[in-house]
């Protein structure tokens, strides 16, 4: 395992280990529980944006340094001193960064491996899939601080879980364990700390076996299902299944399921 080539970058609050087709993306600031300031989030987005880049990149694993937090919010020192202007301009970058994380063409897991909580939970949102850890725990507490979840959590959350209980969970601040967050449908599955990042590379190498451009259109369309009426979805994904239709992945895997045989696919 080594580390990424698609971002020559030295990263002070990130690290990139790239296996194959899978890299895992850590957060690594660790004496503050991984919170989010804003240098870690230029470096996010400086890294995201190499990964999106990397046609050879099928699946990134999000996850945080140490044993006690996957990320445990915000930098709260660095929000207090902000004015209307500056508030609005950290919480649009946040967004910024997470939504091009959540539409590059690459899957992306998260692996949330203690508090997600404030940002870190938006974090989690904005990832395609989520493992947790047994002893991970969600939570939006920022109206306790007087303000509002800003990357996204009020609009990720109630697609999610429904708007009732997100309303519930963002109005008292409440946090959730691993077994809620389950039953609730926040994550998609719980597994033992120890067990975390190799169930998430696991799944991670299911995936980046599939064709990848039939990965990237089909979480495309559903990501538009929450967008638009049925309708309107029903013919965007018609489109994308024509789209994958002059594609050379398609031929090579529908001949290869008439072969019998494993295809390769090229992203082509």
């Amino acid at each position: 395992m080594s580390n990424v080539d698609a971002a020559p970058r030295t990263y002070q609050y990130l690290t990139l280990e790239r296996q194959d087709a899978v890299c895992v993306l850590t957060l690594a600031r660790p004496e503050k529980l991984n919170a989010l300031n804003q240098a870690l989030l230029a470096e996010l987005d400086h890294a995201v944006d190499a990964l999106r880049a990397d046609a050879t990149l099928r699946v990134i694993i999000v996850t945080g340094a140490g044993e006690k937090a996957f990320v445990a919010g915000a930098d709260i020192g660095e929000l207090a001193v902000l004015d209307t202007r500056g508030a609005e301009a950290a919480s649009a970058f946040g967004s910024r960064v997470f939504r091009k994380l959540e539409t590059g063409p690459q899957a992306v897991i998260a692996a949330v491996n203690g508090f997600a909580l404030g940002g870190g939970c938006e974090l989690a949102l904005a990832c395609h899939i989520r493992l947790a850890s047994e002893n991970a725990k969600f939570g939006l507490p920022e109206v306790g601080l007087g303000i509002i979840p800003g990357y996204g959590g009020t609009q990720r959350l109630p697609r999610l879980v429904g708007l009732g209980l997100a309303s519930e969970l963002i109005a008292t601040g409440r946090m959730v364990d691993a077994a809620e967050a389950l039953r609730i449908g926040l994550v998609n599955r719980v597994v033992p700390q120890a067990e975390l990042l190799d169930e998430a590379r696991k799944m991670a190498g299911v995936i980046a076996a599939n064709a990848p451009l039939a990965v990237a259109a089909a979480l495309e369309a559903a990501r538009r299902s929450l967008d638009v009426d049925l309708d309107q979805g029903l013919r965007f994904e018609s489109t994308l299944f024509g789209i994958l239709g002059s594609t050379k992945d398609m031929h090579d895997g529908l001949s290869a399921f008439v072969e019998k045989q494993k295809a390769k696919f090229e992203g082509r």
